[in-house]
């Protein structure tokens, strides 16, 4: 085997199987799906205060 033909077989390259900016924007989808469920549970504390504040006297002075 001749240096040329070693050359050769060493810039061969896996088919990835999809355009590399694909794998960028698969995990960009990802991440914004993941930041819009967890936005969505923003404020829920808030939203229940009532039970908060009946829990917190039911079980005030326990500890």
């Amino acid at each position: 085997m001749s240096l040329t033909q070693v050359a050769e077989v060493a810039h061969e390259v896996a088919d990835l199987g999809m355009p590399t900016w694909m794998f960028g924007g698969i995990a960009l989808v990802a991440f914004a799906a993941a930041g819009i469920v967890t936005w969505t549970y923003r404020d829920v504390a808030n939203r229940h205060q009532d039970k908060a504040e009946a829990y917190k006297r039911e079980h005030e002075g326990t500890h």
